[in-house]
């Protein structure tokens, strides 16, 4: 679908008939195309997903990152020197501390001195969860217990922490 389709199919045109596109400047321009680009790709993947085939491709690039948040975490550790900040993977890192399978007890070690370095709103919210954790997890009964007291318990040192 080219972009006067794109932009037809999306209401873009004006009361006159025509699309507007003499309208816009080149940077206007990029910017629509760059947005039909995206709500295309976003139902196709749609499409994908409800065929199930898109299952694949979600564990790999799952895997990927947290690859990629694992080394940057030891980089961080072992050469800070090389060292370079990256929001995407500290995301990961503190969405998924918790996790006993994604993040070792080696790895979490070497996060909790992280995270003492954490600054800003993500210490904040680190710090809210890692409560709510704390204070939730007791009173609810999980299948399998050993994993909530292992979560529970890594909560508890974040809190101290920080």
């Amino acid at each position: 679908m080219d972009t006067s389709q794109q932009q037809e199919s999306s209401g873009a045109e004006d009361e006159n008939g025509s699309d507007g596109e003499e309208d816009l400047s080149p940077e206007e321009k990029r910017v629509l195309e760059r947005k039909m680009k995206k709500i295309l790709k976003k139902e196709e993947k749609k499409k994908l997903k409800e065929e199930g085939k898109s299952i694949k491709k979600d564990k790999v690039q799952s895997n990927l990152a947290e690859k990629k948040a694992l080394e940057y975490l030891t980089c961080w550790s072992e050469r800070r020197e090389e060292w370079k900040f990256h929001k995407s993977r500290q995301i990961w890192l503190l969405q998924h501390m918790y996790d006993t399978t994604k993040v070792t007890d080696d790895h979490f070690k070497g996060l909790l001195t992280y995270l003492e370095g954490l600054r800003g709103a993500s210490r904040g919210i680190t710090l809210q969860k890692a409560e709510a954790i704390v204070r939730w997890e007791g009173q609810r009964e999980e299948e399998d217990t050993a994993d909530a007291e292992k979560k529970k318990q890594r909560a508890k040192q974040v809190v101290q922490l920080l």
